[in-house]
C-alpha cells in the first residue's frame, strides 16, 4: 500500500479516537488536530493532538452564522466548516494526503445528515480527499478510496445516534474511559446559551473578559448593567481574577457569602449588587443590617 499521512480533526471523544483507530491499522501516519475556542478545549488529549486556536474567527461566527444557530447558539455547519477550511490549509502547507473527521451519518439531525456532509465537503475545498472512516461505505468514495490507497472494506457503515457500534469499536481496540457524547461545546448547553445570548443583546461590544465570566456564577441584568454572583468559593475566586479596572466588587464585611462583580460602575446597579450578595448569603439573608466591602 502507498504510504499516506493523514490530518485527523480530533474532537477528544470517542468518534475521532475511532476514526483514528481505524486508519492506524491501515497503516497510515496519522497528525491530530484540535480546534480551540472560547466554547471547548480539549480535557483528555488521547491522540498528543496539536492545538490550533481559532477563538476569535469562531466568535463571529457564532454572532452572526451564515447557516443559523442550532437549538441552542450552536452554529454547527458554519462551525464545522472554519474548522474543515482550517484543516485544508494545513493540510496544503504541510503535504497531507488527506483529511478525516469522526463524523457519523445522522448522528446530528442538523451537521450530519448527508446533505450538511456533501455541503461541507464541497464547501471546504476538500472534494475527494475527506474522509468519514465510521460512515464511509455509506458515503461516496473519496478519491483515495478509488485510487486503492485506502481499503473501504476496512472502514465502517455506521449510522444514526446510536452507539452501540462505536461501543464495541472500542473494545476492540481496547479504547477506555471516553467521554459522553455532545459534552464537548458550551454552546449546545441552554444555560450557557441564554447568558451568552444576553450578553450579545445588551452589549456592542464583547470582549475576552466578558466571556471569560460566562462560566462562573449567577448571572442578573440591571439597566442594562450585568452583575454576577459568586456560587462558591472557587467561583469567587474565578470571579476576583476576571474584575478589570471598569469593574466592581462586592462581598460582606466579617461575615460569609458570595463575591458579586459589577460590569461597570454603575450606582444603580451597585445598590442591586449589594442587595444580591446579601440575598445569596446564609448568613446575611435575614440581618437588618450589613456592612459591605466594595473596591
Amino acid at each position: 500500500m502507498l504510504s499516506s499521512r493523514a490530518l485527523l480533526l480530533y474532537s477528544g471523544g470517542l468518534d475521532s479516537t475511532l476514526a483514528a483507530k481505524i486508519l492506524q491499522e491501515q497503516g497510515f501516519e496519522i497528525q491530530a488536530i484540535f480546534f480551540k475556542s472560547y466554547f471547548f478545549n480539549i480535557k483528555k488529549n488521547r491522540l498528543n493532538a496539536r492545538v490550533v486556536d481559532i477563538s476569535d474567527k469562531q466568535f463571529e461566527i457564532v454572532k452572526n452564522p451564515e447557516h443559523g444557530h442550532g437549538k441552542n447558539m450552536n452554529p454547527c455547519i458554519d462551525c464545522h466548516l472554519l474548522m474543515l477550511k482550517q484543516a485544508k490549509e494545513i493540510m496544503d502547507k504541510e503535504g497531507f494526503d488527506f483529511v478525516a473527521t469522526g463524523e457519523v451519518l445522522d448522528e446530528r439531525p442538523m451537521s450530519q445528515n448527508r446533505k450538511s456532509l456533501d455541503f461541507l465537503e464541497e464547501e471546504s475545498g476538500l472534494k475527494g480527499r475527506l474522509l468519514r472512516p465510521l460512515s464511509a461505505q455509506l458515503l461516496e468514495p473519496t478519491d483515495l478510496e478509488k485510487q486503492g490507497v485506502i481499503d473501504r472494506s476496512k472502514l465502517y457503515a455506521i449510522q444514526g445516534r446510536t452507539r452501540k457500534k462505536q461501543i464495541e469499536l472500542a473494545k476492540k481496540f481496547g479504547i477506555k474511559d471516553y467521554p459522553t457524547p455532545a459534552g464537548g461545546c458550551l454552546l449546545t448547553d441552554p444555560e450557557f446559551s441564554n447568558r451568552l445570548r444576553d450578553l450579545l443583546n445588551k452589549n456592542e461590544k464583547v470582549l475576552k473578559n466578558d466571556l471569560e465570566l460566562l462560566f462562573y456564577g449567577r448571572h442578573f441584568w440591571h439597566n442594562n448593567v450585568k452583575i454576577i454572583v459568586g456560587r462558591n468559593e472557587k467561583e469567587n475566586e474565578e470571579i476576583e481574577k476576571l474584575k478589570t479596572e471598569k469593574d466592581v466588587l462586592i462581598e460582606l464585611k466579617d461575615i460569609p457569602g458570595p463575591i458579586t462583580l459589577v460590569k461597570g460602575k454603575n450606582e444603580e446597579a451597585i445598590e442591586k449588587a449589594k442587595e444580591l450578595t446579601k440575598y445569596y448569603s446564609l448568613k446575611a439573608r435575614d440581618k437588618k443590617q450589613v456592612e459591605f466591602e466594595i473596591c
